[in-house]
């Protein structure tokens, strides 16, 4: 009984501090910061079984392909996102960015880019002000990437990655909702 108790504890203990494996989010409170990462797989749009991930054209993002994405925002603001994909056309080369709102049956709905200073300046669609995250699939169709900033998520306006066809496309291919967060 007091090994049950035990292992009890300790299983809260990790649960609380955020640690946990794929599919896992951290989350604010911790001493140094915001963690978090989620992953999930691609589904088409109504598809039987649902999914964060949603693939508008299954010819760019076939359905069953992985992503997952992690996010630490350390107290100071500064920002690292990090994605990484499995199943992805071998070879294609694709546009990733975050963007503000969560993914729909419509692509555009997880509306525009998020911008550090935000802006309708065409000079300012830079990866210094937003979060690129552009890969090119490897020959079995992963990839991983990671972007830094010394800036961080403002509340509520950031919550998916988009991916685009090709670099420079404005098609939206698929897009994934995530829980991104801000340090307090």
């Amino acid at each position: 009984m007091v090994a049950g108790i035990c292992a009890g504890a300790v299983v809260a203990a990790l649960l609380a501090s955020g640690t946990g494996g794929a599919g896992a989010a951290g989350g604010a409170g911790a001493p140094d910061g915001y963690w978090m990462r989620t992953d999930a797989k691609f589904a088409p749009v109504g598809a039987l079984v649902p999914s964060a991930a949603v693939t508008y054209d299954t010819k760019v993002v076939p359905a069953a392909a992985w992503i997952q994405v992690g996010q630490h925002t350390a107290v100071s603001g500064a920002t690292t996102v990090k994605l990484r994909v499995d199943g992805m056309v071998p070879g294609h080369a694709y546009a990733v960015h975050v963007h503000q709102k969560p993914c729909g049956t419509d692509p555009a709905a997880a509306g525009a880019h998020f911008q550090h200073k935000p802006s309708t300046d065409p000079a300012d669609i830079t990866a210094d002000n937003e979060v690129w995250l552009d890969f090119t699939a490897d020959d079995t169709g992963a990839a991983e990437v990671s972007a830094q900033h010394d800036w961080g998520f403002r509340q509520g306006e950031a919550s998916s990655v988009v991916i685009h066809e090709m670099p420079g496309s404005r098609v939206r291919a698929a897009c994934f909702t995530v829980p991104f967060g801000w340090a307090p």
